[in-house]
């Protein structure tokens, strides 16, 4: 039987909180997976295993049985973290961490080897993951081979790891009476037995602590008798409740989520909204189910597009972007509140889009978050001057523009990565509109024949070209409205 690599990651796209960044945990896994294939291992992540019910029980299966473990730690993914600390104190072998470029190791995992891989943000560039799926297939086949002991629990500790094996169905005996302990106190209690087959858990330990058998690798280690009376079960299931067949999942958390992908790549938002709230089902708390959910919804038009943006807005409520440091839970909620501006023209509405999107500008420095926001700046400053707030609107004006200064600057370092056509074109089309907003015909001329040379669906060109439009009309109300049009005010 081929040996199996449990992959302990988030999945989706994650925000490092540490630096705001936002990092596609899929386009690691793809990585990974190669590397663990290549090395003759089957390679599963916790989102491909069809289950029923809880995540929990196939997970501590895989983290006890998994021949292999590779933990990314990279976003200081907490579940991740966890994980990996279940493993060390299951097995004192056959665990590999990695993570991220610019994960800063806390001092707790300082000692322990961390390989690392560069991340863009939405994908790993090709020649990095040649490169790091290379080393770890090498890493893989060498620590199998090898069989060092990694984790720090049995570095530190000379514990024995417990091991299982499958007891057959027995007639039921007669227990015998309890030993005691020098106390006078019963030394055992009786559990209750699981369902067949059951599953016999050998502590492997000599002595006994908590009434549970210790020893280490190296011999019997001297313990106090217990004065508690327990003792380890010789046999233990675990719980199982009759699974209805209607109630087991069809499709792995992964495949609904390439479905939700594959539905939005098509413009298909009503589509990926169903799938998605099935997949909320199975990841009732995942942040990153909940922000494609909310995007999907308000895309999606449906019943009609306010009630789509208040669906969206209860759905982003869960995810707390009043508080949230969350650059991709500011950036949707920047643009329902953006939509609702339009459909509504309510001051609040336009107030709490620039709002989160300033936020999540000077959290992620990123293109999303600065070029929205220095358009409604813009707006802001035409709806100020129509009522005479010539201040205020001056001040959102000039911001807008020292914004799109600021976007260009983080951009331009960026188009020179190995990256994707359709991130590729967002980029070139922040870069365009930014132009555009500083009055720079020639940078726009530059921009659209390098947006012309990429191959992306069409609604993304519409896209761009209506924001234009509205760039522009914003642009041409400022100039009727600004003090030099229209005099000082009496």
């Amino acid at each position: 039987m081929k040996k199996k690599c449990f992959v302990v990651q988030g999945f989706g796209t994650k925000t490092d909180l540490a630096n705001g960044r936002m990092i596609n945990l899929d386009a690691s896994y793809g990585v990974i997976k190669q590397a663990v294939e290549a090395a003759g291992l089957e390679c599963v992540r916790a989102d491909e295993i069809i289950h029923s019910g809880t995540i929990d029980i196939p997970m501590y299966e895989q983290l006890l049985r998994a021949d292999l473990v590779i933990a990314d730690l990279s976003t200081y993914n907490v579940n991740a973290a966890f994980e990996l600390g279940v493993r060390y104190g299951l097995r004192p072998r056959a665990t590999i961490v990695v993570a991220e470029s610019e994960f800063k190791s806390p001092f707790d995992v300082n000692h322990i080897v961390i390989r690392r891989y560069k991340h863009l943000g939405e994908d790993v560039g090709v020649q990095e993951a040649k490169r790091f799926a290379t080393d770890l297939t090498k890493a893989i086949r060498e620590i199998l081979k090898e069989g060092r002991v990694d984790s720090p629990v049995y570095s530190m500790l000379p514990l024995r790891p417990p091991s299982e094996s499958v007891a057959p169905e027995a007639p039921a005996a007669p227990s015998p009476a309890p030993a005691t302990s020098p106390s006078g106190l019963a030394a055992t209690v009786s559990l209750p037995q699981g369902p067949s087959p059951r599953r016999r858990v050998t502590r492997g330990l000599g002595g006994s602590v908590d009434g549970l058998s210790v020893t280490s690798e190296a011999g019997s280690l001297p313990m106090p008798s217990p004065s508690r009376g327990l003792r380890a079960p010789a046999e233990r299931s675990m719980p199982t409740a009759p699974v209805e067949a209607a109630d087991v999942p069809k499709e792995s958390a992964k495949t609904l989520m390439e479905r939700a992908r594959a539905a939005i790549k098509a413009s298909d938002f009503a589509e990926a909204r169903v799938v998605l709230e099935e997949l909320l089902k199975v990841n009732p708390q995942d942040p990153h189910v909940l922000q494609q959910l909310a995007l999907a919804t308000f895309k999606s038009k449906q019943p009609n597009p306010e009630q789509a943006l208040r669906d969206a807005h209860a759905i982003l409520i869960r995810l707390s972007p009043d508080t949230t440091n969350d650059p991709e839970t500011l950036g949707l909620w920047g643009a329902v509140h953006k939509r609702l501006w339009d459909l509504q023209k309510l001051p609040d509405c336009l107030d709490q889009s620039i709002s989160a999107y300033q936020r999540g500008f000077m959290l992620r420095q990123d293109y999303y978050n600065g070029i929205n926001l220095a358009y409604l700046l813009d707006v802001r400053a035409v709806e100020s001057a129509k009522v005479g707030h010539f201040d205020e609107a001056i001040a959102d004006s000039v911001t807008a523009r020292k914004v799109r200064k600021d976007v260009i600057r983080y951009v331009t370092p960026r188009l020179e990565e190995d990256i994707g056509d359709e991130t590729k074109f967002w980029m070139l089309a922040t870069m365009w509109e930014a132009a555009l907003g500083l009055g720079d015909d020639q940078a726009m001329a530059q921009w659209s024949k390098k947006l012309g040379e990429l191959n992306v669906p069409q609604w993304m060109r519409e896209s761009q070209q209506f924001q234009g439009a509205r760039l522009r009309q914003v642009h041409a109300e400022w100039k009727a409205l600004s003090p030099s049009a229209v005099g000082p005010k009496t």
